[in-house]
């Protein structure tokens, strides 16, 4: 095994996917999220970091339809592509086997530009997306918007992230266990 991606949606459980295979395989696990100070020094990429953060949550959610959304999610990832190609290449020049897993690798991207395999984790269920995201949350402060986030990361994410992973070849999965045995 040399380099293998795993994307998909919030809170799914790639970086636990991506932590179990480094660590059993001798690999590298690289979540980009660590870039993300780097990020908000560069003010072209500043406003992507913080897009949704700087958003009044309730009334995006709102006032927001799941396309509308989508294409926030692939203009923020298109943004930091870049950045996360060149953190890549960066790190396959020093080791031969590395597990790298972000949100933001969308398939797209990752058919253009990378030359290594990868899946997509998409969630079990939203009650488990929510259970998650309660754990780590992502924008809400309360347990009302989480469960809202997860309802929109299940609901709406989800579905059009399958459609476009499969539609590039990319397989996807609802539990980490299934994108396991793809993987090895």
């Amino acid at each position: 095994m040399g380099y293998v991606f795993i994307g998909g949606i919030p809170c799914a459980g790639k970086s636990y996917l991506a932590e179990k295979i480094a660590k059993e395989n001798g690999m590298i696990h690289v979540n980009p999220d660590f870039l993300r100070e780097e990020m908000e020094k560069d003010k072209n990429l500043e406003p992507w970091v913080n897009f949704f953060r700087n958003l009044d949550e309730e009334k995006y959610l709102e006032s927001t339809t799941a396309e509308k959304h989508w294409e926030n999610i692939r203009k923020q990832s298109e943004a930091f592509w870049p950045l996360l190609l060149e953190k890549i290449e960066s790190v396959r020049k020093n080791n031969q086997f590395v597990i790298f897993e972000t949100e933001n690798i969308l398939p797209h991207l990752a058919l253009r530009d990378l030359d290594f395999p990868g899946v997509y984790l998409l969630g079990e269920s939203v009650e488990t997306i929510f259970e998650r995201n309660k754990l780590s949350p992502r924008w809400g402060s309360t347990e009302d918007l989480q469960r809202k986030e997860a309802e929109m990361f299940f609901d709406w994410v989800r579905p059009i992230l399958q459609k476009e992973a499969e539609d590039y070849g990319y397989k996807t999965f609802s539990n980490a266990e299934e994108a396991e045995k793809e993987i090895l």
